[in-house]
């Protein structure tokens, strides 16, 4: 990414100087030197041998420490300790879900998290129900994070330019759950059953997914005073959690 791009992350990312900050998949370093500017003490990682070798190799970099690590090994809570901490980086589209949510189940989650994803990615964090975008990833992030749309990125601030267009977002560890869940496994079962079968009902997608009888499902349904006919996409997150526990018993 440009310096211009780096910094106005930086900024969103590092809330005093001296901030503890992990950068997740640190590449030639533009996001590193941009974090340093600001006086975060910041952790480096990356798991590509030849970004590596340059991030050690820039001496305007010696503040940072560089480690190889895989993102979805690193010991965060070890690193981390009991010191608050800020998570940031520009991530691969292979990695995003599976890390934002790592991340936000930390035994001591981020104070933020400050990350360059891929636009749709964007999207579906922020969307709404009713909207093409809302998903099984919208009710799993909500449930643990407030999502914020920073800003777009376009292709031309990135060299080799990519093909696809990406946004910064701010994510913030609830203070207070939103809803109560009784059974957070459950939960996510629930969520993600109801939109592994976009086009069917929740009825049917439950049934298929859970092989939960679909007039167990329906009768649930009607007793939260919504259609057999309801799809996913037009539960928030309150009648996501409302059905779980309807079901669970």
């Amino acid at each position: 990414m440009d310096g211009g791009a780096a910094a106005r992350i930086a900024r969103l990312a590092v809330p005093a100087t001296g901030a503890r900050v992990v950068e997740i998949g640190a590449g030639t370093g533009a996001l590193t030197s941009a974090l340093l500017a600001l006086g975060a003490d910041v952790t480096a990682l990356d798991v590509d041998p030849e970004m590596l070798a340059i991030l050690r190799g820039r001496p305007d970099l010696a503040r940072a420490s560089v480690v190889g690590a895989d993102a979805l090994a690193f010991d965060y809570a070890r690193w981390a300790g009991s010191t608050p901490w800020v998570a940031t980086g520009n991530l691969p589209y292979n990695i995003a879900t599976p890390l934002m949510l790592l991340l936000a189940d930390a035994p001591q989650p981020p104070e933020r998290v400050v990350v360059m994803i891929q636009r749709d990615v964007a999207d579906r964090l922020a969307a709404r129900p009713g909207t093409a975008a809302y998903g099984s990833l919208t009710v799993a992030i909500g449930l643990r994070m407030t999502v914020e749309r920073a800003f777009s990125v376009n292709p031309a601030q990135f060299y080799p330019r990519p093909k696809v267009n990406s946004a910064v977002v701010v994510l913030r560890p609830h203070g207070h759950p939103p809803v109560d869940v009784r059974d957070r496994a459950h939960f996510e079962r629930v969520v993600r059953g109801a939109f592994a079968y976009r086009r069917k009902t929740v009825a049917n997608a439950l049934a298929l997914s859970l092989a939960v009888p679909r007039e167990r499902i329906t009768d649930a349904l009607r007793t939260l005073g919504l259609r057999p006919e309801i799809r996913g996409e037009a539960l928030d997150l309150a009648t996501f959690a409302a059905l779980a526990d309807a079901l669970a018993g």
